[in-house]
Order: C-alpha cells, then sequence, then structure tokens
C-alpha cells in the first residue's frame, strides 16, 4: 500500500519537477516569481491532479486479483515456506 501512495505523490510532482526542468533547460530563472504566475501553478495542478485521478482508476480497475478470487495467505507447507496467492 506505501508503494501506491509513493506513486501517488510521484505522479502529483512530476508535472511541476517538469517544468522545473523545462525552466532549468531554457536558462529562465528556475526561482524567479516570473516563471511561477499563479495561471501556471493552476495548469500544473490540474495535471497533476488529472494523473493522480488516472492512476487510482488504473489501480482499482486494472490491477490486483481478479474479482470473485480469494486469497490464500503464505504458509508454511510440508516444512516448505509457501507463498501469498490469489486463487
Amino acid at each position: 500500500m506505501i508503494r501506491i501512495g509513493f506513486t501517488e505523490i510521484a505522479l502529483f510532482a512530476g508535472p511541476f519537477v517538469l517544468y522545473a526542468v523545462f525552466l532549468w533547460a531554457t536558462k529562465a530563472g528556475l526561482m524567479d516569481l516570473e516563471s511561477w504566475p499563479l495561471s501556471r501553478i493552476a495548469w500544473l495542478s490540474i495535471a497533476a491532479l488529472v494523473l493522480v485521478v488516472g492512476s487510482f482508476v488504473y489501480f482499482a480497475n486494472f490491477s490486483g486479483s481478479p474479482p470473485g478470487s480469494t486469497y490464500v495467505p503464505a504458509h508454511i507447507e510440508n516444512g516448505k515456506f509457501v507463498p501469498g496467492q490469489a486463487n
């Protein structure tokens, strides 16, 4: 579960990081307030939220076990470790 949390944080930060890399590459003044107007921050926030919501939809619908399956937890069987699996 923590991996999904870190993925969501990275997806939210992604547009801001890409814009910062763009400013750095073009020598436009990364730390200048003129490079970060409120309208640009709003559009970057919208893009970040779209990525996060899209990843929530992906994780909810296309990852994990199929519907109706049961999970058998990891256990010791005949002296050997058997990892957990979905049946």
